[in-house]
């Protein structure tokens, strides 16, 4: 019998491979929006290792803040899981920061891990060129684009 993780990567080799095939039917816009869901948790595992190095942290550092372990954090740095929005939130942090995720443009979604400033890690005011708005840290994260990650979704 075959295990739950082996089909879903058998199924993900066939998406895959069949993308570029370009039929179009109903079973073709299902393999586009699970390339896009694929490339949406690739994007979301770059941007936590782009954080994670930037801070100088190891995979295990992060899965003992994050209350995961180093094989959660491994695959989900090589795109093998979607992240939950609570997990997400642990991430953040753990690594110091904020995440977005911002639609951009038709299936197109703006990951980010956005790091806090000095005031908010001292629990001090957010300065008025920091997150004190959601114009201000849009532009910041326009800004960071060393953490940002574009993926299409479905």
């Amino acid at each position: 019998m075959v295990s739950h993780a082996q089909w879903k990567l058998a199924r993900d080799r066939k998406v895959a491979e069949s993308i570029s095939e370009g039929e179009d039917s109903a079973e073709s816009a299902e393999r586009v929006r699970r390339r896009r869901e694929l490339d949406l948790a690739w994007d979301l595992g770059q941007a936590v290792y782009d954080r994670r190095t930037e801070l100088g942290l190891a995979q295990t550092e992060l899965a003992r803040r994050a209350s995961m372990t180093q094989p959660q954090v491994s695959k989900l740095e090589l795109g093998g899981s979607m992240p939950t929005v609570p997990l997400l939130v642990r991430l953040a942090r753990a690594m110091d920061a904020d995440f977005s995720l911002r639609p951009d443009a038709e299936d197109v979604v703006r990951v980010c891990f956005i790091p806090h400033t000095a005031e908010q890690q001292t629990g001090g005011e957010p300065s008025a060129a920091g997150h004190g708005s959601a114009s201000a840290t849009a532009e910041e994260a326009e800004a960071d684009t060393s953490v940002e990650r574009a993926a299409a979704t479905g």
